[in-house]
């Protein structure tokens, strides 16, 4: 009998062995090979058009939409009275239809609805997109089954297992790299493993990218600005070409990540009280840019996550540096995915949990023509115009609104400002009014 059991756990431990040797085979020379060298075997352009295929079935022929007219909605609310009413008498219960109407467009207003995932035509098949869908049948059923056992039993697995590998030789290519004395063949071999190591990390998450007006690139000694939605904007922007990174310096994985990047590339990282000093980020940042050799700087002047509906408010800061600005729009295709970061709701490791249990990450990226401060063109101005650019487009709304607004309280001068319309209209009215008797008393 023991001689059975360990004659099964031999035949279970080479068939175990077999399967994970096979799932690395395939791996490696399939995805991450391919992926160092920028190169594609066309397998996600099949998937992704297989996907289309069957979201437009689902949408077109199994997917209906809740919600109905005043008369639908009403006819719920007088339904739980105990009392009849015909048709044509006023209702108390009428009122809470209003009611809650009001609160609606109170509570989604242009700004808070930026905070928010963007609400989908049709559902695509993923659990957390169904709340605002019902079910209909038993195909649509079935083919959600199919889907959550494809996305967390196939496709989970290889990509985590990409995503640990692209940043693990991230850490150690670019800590090896970080010996080599500063020249070309250093400079050379950083953006390759950069490189090498982002376009890992983007199979890791099935991106499909398509890249518009590549003669736009941001070219070095340059300012890149993007819109954005996501913490692998980075990872897409940088599948393209290298950047210079900016941010806050940051302990435990996210700091040794860090660390080992700049020993190789000069990323700019600051601490904590630096970021409060606008003049010492200022001034590391022209010194970056002056250096004509230096990779772009790659920053998002939004300050937060946006839900890639709209570009809101450009901090100014990154427009009182000097140089030249590389616009840059990113567009993603809700479909497949959420890219939304919320920041307030999920945190990192459940951010990306979520993207890498979606069906595929599609987005759209164009390089606008490089732009400068025009004569007399203060940097608000400045900012103000890239924004409009960049949202033009990408087909995004431009917002005037700060996204600061998703943490913090409306600023007081923002209250001001409506104060003094407020005042200026009543003392102007009071005016008048003073002015229309003497003005009658003087015709008189």
């Amino acid at each position: 009998m023991t001689d059975l059991c360990e004659g099964g756990m031999d035949d279970l431990w080479s068939i175990t062995t077999l399967l994970l040797q096979v799932w690395f085979s395939v791996m490696i020379g399939l995805i991450m090979i391919p992926a160092m060298f920028g190169l594609s075997l066309g397998v996600t352009s099949v998937y992704i058009q297989i996907l289309v295929k069957i979201l437009e079935v689902t949408a077109g022929r199994l997917i209906q939409r809740e919600g109905g007219s005043m008369e639908q909605e009403m006819g719920e609310l007088r339904r739980y009275r105990t009392q009849s009413i015909s048709r044509g008498e006023f209702a108390l219960s009428d009122s809470f239809y209003f009611y809650r109407k009001g609160l609606e467009s109170i509570v989604d207003d242009q700004v808070t609805q930026r905070f928010s995932s963007e609400e989908l035509v049709s559902w695509n098949l993923l659990t957390r997109t169904n709340h605002n869908f019902h079910y209909i049948s038993l195909r649509l059923t079935i083919i959600w089954g199919l889907g959550v056992i494809i996305r967390y039993c196939v496709l989970f697995p290889l990509r985590i297992t990409l995503a640990i590998i692209g940043i693990s030789w991230l850490v150690i290519g670019t800590t090896l790299v970080g010996f080599l004395p500063n020249r070309r063949v250093k400079n050379w071999l950083s953006e390759l493993v950069h490189l090498m190591c982002y376009r890992i990390c983007a199979r890791g998450l099935s991106a499909t990218i398509q890249y518009h007006n590549k003669n736009n690139k941001p070219q070095k000694g340059g300012i890149c600005v993007a819109n954005h939605t996501s913490p692998i904007d980075i990872v897409i922007l940088a599948n393209d070409g290298c950047y210079a990174m900016v941010g806050q310096s940051h302990s435990g994985l996210m700091g040794v990540i860090q660390r080992s990047m700049v020993r190789s590339c000069p990323h700019v990282w600051f601490e904590r009280s630096e970021m409060r000093d606008r003049h010492a980020v200022t001034s590391r940042l022209r010194a970056h840019v002056a250096a004509k050799r230096n990779l772009p700087i790659l920053i998002f002047p939004e300050g937060t996550c946006i839900n890639n509906t709209s570009v809101m408010m450009f901090k100014k800061g990154s427009f009182e540096i000097g140089g030249t600005i590389y616009p840059v729009a990113i567009k993603y295709d809700p479909r497949f995915g959420d890219a939304f970061w919320n920041s307030a709701k999920y945190n990192m490791v459940s951010y990306l949990l979520r993207m890498m249990t979606s069906w595929a990450i599609v987005v759209n990226v164009w390089y606008l023509p490089p732009m400068t401060r025009q004569e007399g063109e203060d940097a608000t101005k400045f900012a103000n115009r890239v924004k409009s650019a960049i949202a033009h487009q990408g087909g995004l709304l431009d917002m005037a609104w700060d996204g600061s607004l998703k943490r913090d309280k409306v600023k007081e001068e923002f209250k001001e400002h409506q104060q003094k319309m407020y005042s200026s209209m009543v003392v102007g009215t009071k005016a008048r009014n003073s002015q229309e008797p003497h003005t009658e008393s003087t015709k008189s």
